[in-house]
This record gives structure tokens, C-alpha cells and sequence, in this order.
């Protein structure tokens, strides 16, 4: 049934996924020019006296990273009949989800002047909070395994 526990736990995953795509994982201001990165890419803020222009560098791999982690946590949900495919997929979600935390520390040392002066934005701790959510819905699948088992062991 979908209305298990870890179908919340997966939804919220899955929503803290979609929330990073359009959130800012971190700033920088370096000689009046506002670094942003994104998942989706590094974006410039340039003030020039009365002039503003924004600069774009568009990263497609970690983008694609964090909408295939949503799109696993999200399809997760379906496979409550299989759990053992189930938690497979949860695993292959959080290893996605690592893999785009490495990346976007990549990208951040790529920033000019380095990681001094950077400022962590609310982006930043996402992909930490849907790896726990991710746990806790394993965590809630082995409780129905257990579950499970009892129940035929009393039959």
C-alpha cells in the first residue's frame, strides 16, 4: 500500500530534490561580481557602476544528477510490492545524490579566489536532508520486512 511511512519519507526526498534544482547551494562577491552555484550551474551577478548584467555557465551533468535522484526517490514509492527493488533503488538514489555533492564541491573550488569568502546558502543542506529522509524510508521498509515475517511465523 502507498500509505505506508516511507512513502512520506520518499516524498519528501523527492521534494527536497525538486527544491534544489531552484535553490542556491552557495555565494561568493569577489570584485563586485556575485558568484552563484546552482545544480542546474554557476551564475554571475555583475554591478557595474549603474549597469547590471547577469552571466550564466549552465552545468547539464549535475543537473541531470539531481533530477535523476528525484526521479528515483520519486519512482521508489511505486515499488512498494517489491522491497527488496525497492531499497535497491533508494540505495542507487543516495549514491546519485553523492555523486552530486562531489561534483557541486567540484565546481565550488573552480569559483575565483577559491572557497574563501563563501557564503552557504539554504541549498546547501538538501542533499543532506533527502539522503536522511532516503534513510528513514529504509529504515521504515526493514520494519515491514520484519513485520512480515513475524506475521508468517505466527501461520
Amino acid at each position: 500500500m502507498i500509505q505506508r511511512v516511507q512513502s512520506i519519507w520518499l516524498l519528501l526526498a523527492t521534494l527536497a530534490l525538486i527544491c534544489l534544482l531552484f535553490l542556491p547551494l552557495l555565494t561568493k562577491t569577489l570584485d563586485n561580481i556575485e558568484y552563484r552555484i546552482y545544480t542546474t550551474g554557476q551564475y554571475q551577478h555583475v554591478k557595474v557602476g549603474t549597469a547590471e548584467g547577469i552571466k550564466t555557465e549552465i552545468s547539464i551533468v549535475p543537473m541531470a544528477l539531481n533530477i535523476a535522484a528525484a526521479l528515483f526517490c520519486f519512482a521508489s514509492i511505486f515499488l512498494f510490492r517489491n522491497r527488496s527493488m525497492q531499497k535497491k533503488v533508494i540505495l542507487v538514489a543516495i549514491l546519485i545524490i553523492i555523486a552530486l555533492s562531489v561534483l557541486c564541491g567540484i565546481n565550488t573550488q573552480q569559483l575565483p579566489g577559491g572557497t574563501s569568502g563563501i557564503s552557504l546558502e539554504p541549498g546547501t543542506f538538501l542533499p543532506l536532508i533527502a539522503i536522511v529522509f532516503s534513510m528513514l524510508a529504509i529504515g521504515g521498509i526493514k520494519k515491514d520486512e520484519q513485520l512480515l515475517k513475524s506475521a508468517d511465523r505466527l501461520r
